[in-house]
């Protein structure tokens, strides 16, 4: 999962009200769509990108470890499993982007305002906890990687500096509390998740150390001259039989997390114009996408597991299966950090404003929660501070560092995101809204056939969240708090 929000960007360029229209113009004008808002211009092309661009991102590098768990027969029938999942069940939420009539419906602009109009109650709640809770969790897993990636830089350095000869152990807590400070920082930029240009900054990123990996893969591979690995994944006696159960199951996190995008879907497609109806012009870039994203993980998982074999490191950018060209690994994990530090951000924001909003509802006579301080700065216009945001974004930032702090494991902590992420939020939401807005009857073929999808993918959601709370509970007996040293 790349910089899903950072998609968003381009996204909300479509999203303008113009209130100089006294009357909505039913069926829409040339300048403006049936919801009064401006003609949406986007094509299959514009959503595949964006699609691309949102998939492709830190899920990438955990990639090869996942494969390696699994092996040459399981790994990639894994990783072509979750892509048919994903594009079936992106089908089903793409049919769901407008209530009741898919070509003159009433359109649904978020994921939740689909949830809202086809489930309603307490089902909106839960969804909205789930996305929130993944979001939460995502903030700790980028503040993870990134510290990693800045350390990688310092000891690839360290270590070219001196031959090859000092380990270069260090303490990855100083670069954690520095992506916080910046984080603490780009929090109190107001609608920072909008500037236009963070998107293209962040697929630039995305590709750049995605390519990177998969070029140093193919390079270790023709200059060994032989494919690692085995048919069955990691042997057992490098493991306990144990220890491979669990692992295999992590592995299915990280792959989960590696296509989770459900959560920014309905958003991509408010950006399509009609017709063709938006649901089939998002059938096509869903396939597109998914296609081509499941061929650069193919490739990026299996080269790297080609390279390395059992030894595959968690993080590939990171794991010091590669130390040299040193040049070409710092530009990959500064390449990391700069994707991350705006992708964190992308990720809050949604947090952000539902907390704000949520506040200003409970307590609208609050002068602490409301009221704005114009702070003048030559040049440019005044800045608004307002001292809730200032203490609560502050304090969020501050929480998700010191978890992860605590718990340093970018391994673990991704395969638990993608567990928790893929089941409701891919799998069970788009099933049921589907089945509500076409109206299936209960105990039809096709009824009990999306059930037994759900299900299925429930059970994969247990396993692999097991599977990494297990690889969590393991590292943590070896480890102590605030004292971790690579």
């Amino acid at each position: 999962m790349g910089d899903d929000g950072a998609a968003r960007n381009h996204l909300h360029n479509n999203q303008v009200f113009d209130l100089s229209i006294d009357v909505l113009p039913q069926g829409g004008t040339k300048c403006y769509d049936d919801d009064g808002r401006l003609k949406r211009s986007g094509t299959v092309w514009t959503a595949s990108a964006h699609i691309i661009t949102a998939v492709i991102g830190s899920g990438v590098l955990s990639l090869a470890w996942a494969t390696a768990q699994l092996g040459w027969i399981a790994g990639p029938i894994v990783m072509i499993l979750f892509s048919f999942v994903t594009y079936y069940t992106s089908t089903l939420l793409a049919a769901c982007y407008r209530s009741g009539d898919p070509v003159n419906g009433k359109r649904n602009y978020t994921y939740m305002d689909a949830v809202r109009s086809n489930l309603g109650g307490f089902k909106v709640k839960i969804c909205g906890w789930v996305q929130y809770l993944n979001l939460f969790g995502v903030a700790i897993g980028y503040t993870i990687a990134s510290s990693i990636s800045m350390m990688a830089i310092k000891r690839s350095n360290c270590f070219h500096a001196s031959g090859g000869k000092n380990p270069c152990h260090m303490n990855s807590n100083p670069y954690m509390i520095a992506f916080g400070i910046v984080e603490i920082i780009f929090s109190q930029i107001p609608d920072f998740d909008q500037l236009w240009w963070l998107s293209i900054v962040a697929a630039v990123m995305s590709f750049t150390y995605s390519t990177i990996g998969l070029g140093l893969g193919i390079a270790k591979v023709a200059e060994t001259g032989k494919i690692r690995g085995s048919l069955t994944g990691i042997s057992v006696g490098t493991v306990t039989q144990t220890q491979k159960i669990w692992r295999s199951f992590q592995a299915l996190g990280d792959i989960a997390f590696a296509y989770s995008y459900s959560l920014i879907l309905i958003e991509i497609q408010d950006t399509l114009k009609a017709p063709p109806s938006e649901s089939k012009t998002m059938k096509k870039a869903t396939l597109i996408s998914v296609g081509v994203t499941t061929l650069f993980y193919m490739l990026c998982g299996c080269m790297g597991y080609a390279a390395f074999g059992d030894l595959s490191p968690g993080n590939l950018l990171t794991g010091f299966g590669f130390y040299n060209p040193f040049w070409l690994l710092d530009i990959a994990n500064a390449a990391i950090v700069i994707h991350l530090v705006g992708a964190y951000q992308v990720y809050c924001q949604p947090l952000f404003a539902f907390i704000e909003k949520s506040a200003t509802e409970r307590f609208p006579d609050s002068e602490f929660i409301t009221k704005d301080i114009k702070i003048p700065i030559p040049g440019f216009r005044p800045y608004n501070l307002n001292l809730f945001r200032l203490v609560w974004r502050t304090i969020f930032v501050i929480i998700t560092t010191l978890i992860s702090m605590l718990l340093p494991f970018f391994n673990d902590i991704v395969g638990l995101l993608g567990a928790l992420g893929f089941w409701p939020l891919t799998v069970y939401f788009p099933v049921e809204m589907y089945i509500s807005q076409k109206k299936i009857p209960k105990w039809s073929t096709r009824w009990v056939c999306l059930q037994i999808l759900s299900i299925a993918c429930l059970f994969i959601t247990i396993a692999a969240a097991a599977g990494s709370i297990a690889g969590v509970v393991l590292d943590l007996k070896s480890f102590k708090p605030f004292a971790t040293v690579y």
